[in-house]
């Protein structure tokens, strides 16, 4: 009797899980019926609502259905890291992700959310240098005269970043570890009010995505130093790297991506894969990135998992090297 038992209880477990399959994947046959938001977990005008602004469009036209870009800024991105954490795995609700995603676990005591358990990561969409760049009226024109000029006026310049643990913060930490400087970081809710700041004149310094800043570079409304990637930018092979300009070994680069929460369908993950590879593929949408300073990737999930996944080690050591201390 007991074995009979038992044997009643593994068909029900079997018969459960099949029809759980059966529903998951007739869902994702039908997938998507209604519009696709797709999460900006930062204010307008950054290099990430760029970006999702770039692909959106073709992406909705393979998906057959509107893809809604939604800013969502506040908390250093969290907000609208912790909206997609915690949305239905269906497909629905999707988060351009940044790169910072893999540098908060590392800067915030407390976050609502697993960086590399809630999400199941789709594609990697652009990969970029972030660029070092001033108002036109602090009165240094490269690498090594804006050293020399920081470096006796300690905690008299400051530079802005769109909140805490962004990528662009990090980078600009990272660049005052290496030198030794001291400057004042001033917090925004996103980068593109940062960048209105910076234009202003109300901040001097500003490391920030080369999509959001060359514009205002090429117009001469921003002084560019220097690309924190390894090697020179294709779109502006004249600016040096930071590491060839005076900071030896110096790098650090962003990225862009889209994931879904954790759990969703394998289909659906796979169509939407299809469709953003498709979106960076498209001629037009790939010189669009070039033109921006940015490199189209379009990676598989396996691909974009291991990148999260080494970019949360190495920021890790990075965080704890610079002496910055978790809130």
């Amino acid at each position: 009797m007991k074995a009979r038992a038992r044997f009643a209880e593994c068909a029900v477990h079997v018969c459960a899980s099949l029809l759980l399959a059966a529903s998951a994947t007739a869902h994702a046959q039908g997938y998507p019926t209604r519009p696709v938001r797709l999460i900006v977990p930062s204010s307008p005008g950054g290099g990430t609502d760029i970006s999702a602004r770039i692909i959106a469009p073709k992406l909705a036209e393979y998906l057959g259905q509107q893809v809604v870009v939604d800013n969502r800024a506040g908390g250093n991105t969290i907000i609208g890291n912790e909206l997609v954490a915690r949305a239905a795995p269906d497909g629905y609700t999707l988060l351009m992700g940044i790169s910072s995603l893999a540098i908060l676990p590392h800067i915030h005591a407390k976050i609502p959310y697993d960086a590399g358990k809630d999400y199941a990561p789709v594609s990697q969409v652009v990969q970029m240098p972030n660029f070092l760049v001033s108002h036109p009226s602090l009165p240094v024109r490269s690498v090594k005269e804006l050293i020399a000029f920081a470096r006796p006026r300690a905690g008299q310049l400051n530079y802005g970043a769109g909140g805490l643990g962004t990528n662009p913060h990090l980078a600009m930490e990272l660049l005052l570890f290496m030198t030794g400087l001291k400057m004042v970081y001033v917090p925004y809710k996103g980068q593109g009010p940062a960048l209105i700041d910076l234009l202003a004149g109300h901040v001097s310094l500003m490391m920030a995505s080369m999509q959001s800043v060359l514009p205002h570079v090429r117009s001469g409304r921003l002084r560019a130093y220097g690309v924190s990637s390894i090697k020179r930018a294709i779109v502006v092979p004249d600016i040096p790297t930071i590491a060839e300009a005076g900071v030896p070994g110096y790098e650090v680069v962003q990225w862009f991506g889209v994931l879904a929460p954790a759990n969703t369908p394998r289909d659906i993950i796979g169509k939407l894969h299809a469709g953003i590879v498709r979106a960076v593929q498209d001629p037009a949408i790939r010189e669009r990135f070039i033109s921006d300073g940015a490199e189209a990737v379009g990676s598989t999930p396996e691909q974009f998992t291991a990148i999260i996944r080494a970019d949360l080690g190495k920021w890790g050591k990075v965080i704890k090297e610079a002496g910055i201390k978790p809130e």
